[in-house]
């Protein structure tokens, strides 16, 4: 796990002296992804930076890499590559290599993948994307062809970023770092901004006016003809024909076998454990491999507030908290277990929160639950530096409680904004200024952006396709996987890289996701429950209590004296008047207003509350990245 970053410029020599404190600053911002090592590469028209977060061949995996070929003193092509993430699957792909006569020089994934490219990818580096099962960003130059390629892994667990320019492009593993580089403008237009107030996934949008995400399951290619996007990796209809009982034993061996490929390190490892049916699974199959492979017990980390289990409050998104699941858990596996316990004074830590948003760089407006993960992760940093996530599970088996409710599936939008998730209303402006939000017209964006994700939607086939609610299920399942779950993933891979950790997530894998997306709905609940083929593919390793626990989405905290903290930083904001950066944004009255009603925690409601979160990223985000806004 690593930052990349570069820069291509056909008119200049990037080696030279002119540009190398802009690259160093570039570098620099992905100190904290990787703060064991750095390197630049300079070569003509390119320039490649790394920063290293050392986890597999802790000696021989330093980065940039580069490799010649036998003519490369006659002109013949140098690959000279940056890689972020992990391949899986490298050690297969090795012993095809040295089949075919490559020679390594160190006992890297990251070598492994450059020999590929040289091995499958001479016509087309989607080939070599195709072969890998991993999560990964990287950056390969071509010197015969004065080439870029660009990879991203098929969810888009690893973040990449990149900003054509008029004589090349500019890239990296975060905004941040193309935005150290006076090429890119920090200016935010309309459609930037109604990115950034829309709950929904939109790779060719990220915020900033003129900058891209590299889509997951893409390739980009930039060369002095221009850039272009290329698709290698899709959700396709799998025209699934297994029964039941062998949907279930294949689901079970896929995460045997994931488990153990994201086992191997050569650092300390752990698990994330909130006690739900996702992480306790990955936790138990954990702790077997290692017990087998005798590496000792597992380590895992929970996150819990002060005072949370005690005076916990049902409500209609969290039924349970989850610190006894974690600790029942725990004692069943046998692990290695710590509570990382929370306080309001923490999250609300100026300089916790500056972090948070510096790690996101856009204004998430969820507040705590950016902060505690930012804290939890901060803390396992401390005893490990891999850990395993149960991230994702929800959106690949059917997780969420908007799943199963009939009004949600049925409604003309995205299920999590309809439903009890978030329920957001995206013609309510809430806070914001009702003429600017009119002006951004954002309940048409993210109609726009419905319509385009459902167009995307492979049909179904078989017995399958003629049933009404298969095909609409089929839909929420692509929703899910497609523009809500990238957003979670970024937020994971954000928090938990601004502290050098590395977070892997199992369920990601891409031949467990094509397999359980290709099942046909009635599979993924015919136990009449949420998450079945999971359930009953990991019962026996653990706990009835948690084999049966109803869904409870990741905590946040129930603290009044949190809300409070809140309205005493909003109310300092508005005492600034015009002069705050977020005024032009937002009406005035209506936020007064919301400062005198009743706190969200008697209502019951985190949407207000968050509210009153998204004002005060806003406010930090427009003054400490200095953008413009152009609406």
């Amino acid at each position: 796990m690593c930052g990349i970053c570069g820069w291509i410029d056909y008119r200049h020599d990037l080696g030279s002296d002119e540009h190398a404190r802009t690259l160093a600053a570039m570098n620099q911002t992905m100190s904290c992804r990787g703060p064991d090592q750095e390197g630049i590469w300079t070569g003509g028209p390119a320039a490649l930076c790394h920063r290293r977060l050392a986890v597999i061949d802790i000696e021989g995996g330093r980065q940039p890499m580069s490799l010649d070929d036998d003519g490369a003193a006659a002109g013949g092509s140098t690959l000279h590559m940056v890689y972020s993430g992990e391949t899986y699957n490298f050690r297969e792909l090795r012993a095809e290599l040295e089949s075919a006569g490559h020679r390594f020089r160190t006992a890297s994934d990251t070598e492994v993948v450059l020999r590929g490219h040289r091995e499958w990818g001479r016509s087309d580096p989607r080939d070599v994307a195709r072969r890998l099962n991993g999560m990964f960003a990287y950056a390969l130059w071509d010197t015969a062809t004065e080439e870029l390629v660009l990879v991203r892994d098929r969810l888009g667990v690893k973040p990449l970023y990149y900003y054509p320019t008029p004589h090349g492009v500019l890239f990296g593993s975060e905004p941040k770092a193309i935005l150290a580089n006076a090429e890119a403008e920090r200016v935010v237009d309309m459609d930037g901004l109604r990115r950034a107030l829309a709950w929904v996934h939109d790779p060719s949008n990220a915020v900033f006016r003129g900058m891209r995400e590299v889509p997951p399951g893409f390739v980009v290619r930039i060369s002095r003809q221009g850039v272009r996007e290329e698709r290698y990796w899709q959700l396709e209809d799998t025209g699934h024909t297994d029964d039941v009982p062998t949907t279930v034993q294949h689901v079970r061996d896929l995460l045997d076998d994931t488990a153990k490929r994201q086992l191997i390190a050569d650092v300390p490892l752990c698990t994330l454990l909130s006690g739900g049916l996702d992480s306790s699974a990955l936790t138990a199959m954990a702790a077997n491999h290692l017990r087998d492979e005798g590496r000792g017990k597992v380590r895992s980390f929970a996150v819990d507030f002060a005072g949370y289990a005690e005076n916990f409050q049902a409500d209609d998104v969290r039924g349970t908290p989850d610190t006894p699941y974690v600790h029942e858990v725990a004692e069943f596996v046998g692990t290695d277990h710590r509570d990382i316990l929370l306080h309001t004074e923490d999250m609300m830590d100026p300089a916790v929160r500056a972090a948070a948003l510096y790690a996101r760089d856009l204004p998430a407006g969820i507040g705590d639950m950016d902060t505690s993960l930012y804290l939890l992760f901060k803390a396992v940093r401390e005893e490990s530096t891999v850990a395993l996530s149960g991230e994702s599970a929800d959106e690949v088996f059917g997780g969420y409680r908007d799943f199963h409710d009939q009004d949600t599936v049925a409604a003309d939008t995205f299920p999590w904004l309809a439903g009890r998730m978030m329920n957001h209303d995206a013609t309510d402006p809430g806070l914001f200024n009702r003429t600017l939000f009119e002006k951004l017209d954002v309940a048409g964006y993210v109609d726009d952006q419905y319509r385009t994700a459902l167009s995307e939607v492979p049909e179904l086939t078989g017995p399958a396709a003629k049933d009404p609610h298969e095909r609409r299920m089929r839909e929420i399942c692509y929703l899910y996987l497609t523009r809500f779950l990238p957003n979670l993933l970024d937020r994971k891979d954000r928090m938990s890289m601004a502290v050098g950790l590395e977070v892997r997530v199992p369920f990601c894998d891409h031949r467990l996701v094509e397999y359980v997306f290709g099942t046909p709905w009635a599979h993924k609940t015919f136990d009449g429950r949420e998450k079945s083929l999971l359930r009953h593919a990991t019962k026996d390793l653990l706990p009835e209590s948690v084999v049966n626990r109803v869904k409870s989405p990741y905590p946040s905290t129930q603290d009044e004296g949190y809300e409070k903290s809140l309205r005493d930083r909003v109310t300092q904001i508005l005492s600034k008047g015009e002069d705050a950066p977020v005024a032009p944004l937002v009406d005035m009255n209506a936020v007064r207003e919301r400062l005198d009603s009743a706190s969200s925690h008697e209502q019951n409601n985190i949407g207000k509350r968050m509210q009153l979160e998204r004002i005060i990223d806003l406010d930090a985000w427009l003054a400490d990245y200095q953008v413009e806004l152009n609406v």
